[in-house]
């Protein structure tokens, strides 16, 4: 029998709290989440950098193309575990909302009030009959006016900042590294040596292939930058 099943199938209906105060259809999406692809964020004074695990379905798939590493704006990035297919809708929501902030009010949006406005669309997703959760969980990344900042947002429409965070199958593996050589006072190029190596001890965990993307965030060009596969490969090798 399932973990998360209980009597009364409260696990059937999204609106429906269960008698110990459970929502089964939130806990389940994050299981989803819990064992997507690791993703991994780290903020420094000099930027935000942005990790993610990634899994070729075929020999034929276009290595260039990655499904975890979204340009939101020019100052801010996301990476997403979880359904691709929800996380694409929720990437493009994110977009126009930072698109209609710089037309209304002429200036880029903060990181937090992108996190905010779509952890609101997940809160609603809980709430309403005929819908489910969406089964996504996404680190916002960037720049704006209070420095480098990097928001996690679940499931369950919560969202919280954190210097450091990881999510995903490897999650408690990277959480130990970053837990033990994280320092607020780390330059970007340090930054992105924790991140490869993070991925790099998180699927050797598992022993599975070495596949990173890794995308930076610089200060000072408040630019989404996608890090090309070659010299990602080298940071893997010094680490």
């Amino acid at each position: 029998m399932s973990i998360f099943a209980a009597p009364g199938a409260y696990d059937r209906a999204i609106t429906v709290f269960s008698p110990d105060g459970r929502l089964f259809q939130v806990e389940y999406a994050l299981e989803t989440v819990n064992r997507g692809a690791t993703i991994l964020g780290v903020a420094c004074p000099e930027g935000v950098v942005l990790g993610a695990e990634e899994k070729l379905e075929s020999k034929l798939q276009d290595s260039n193309f990655t499904w975890k590493l979204f340009p939101v704006d020019t100052h801010i990035g996301a990476a997403v575990v979880g359904l691709g297919s929800d996380a694409r809708i929720l990437i493009d929501q994110a977009r126009v909302y930072c698109q209609s902030n710089r037309l209304m009010y002429d200036e880029p949006i903060d990181v937090e009030v992108i996190s905010k406005r779509i952890g609101d669309i997940k809160q609603l997703y809980t709430q309403h009959a005929g819908v489910r959760p969406f089964g996504v969980s996404i680190i916002f990344g960037g720049i704006d006016n209070t420095g480098s900042r990097l928001f996690s947002t679940d499931p369950s429409g919560t969202y919280r900042a954190y210097k450091a965070i990881a999510v995903g199958v490897g999650r408690e593996t990277v959480e130990g590294i970053l837990k033990t050589e994280y320092r607020e006072d780390m330059t970007l190029e340090e930054a992105v040596k924790l991140v490869a190596k993070c991925l790099k001890r998180a699927l050797e965990a598992r022993e599975e292939q070495l596949r990173v993307k890794i995308c930076t965030i610089p200060k000072s060009t408040k630019t989404f930058q996608m890090m090309p596969d070659e010299e990602v490969e080298k940071y893997l090798k010094t680490v």
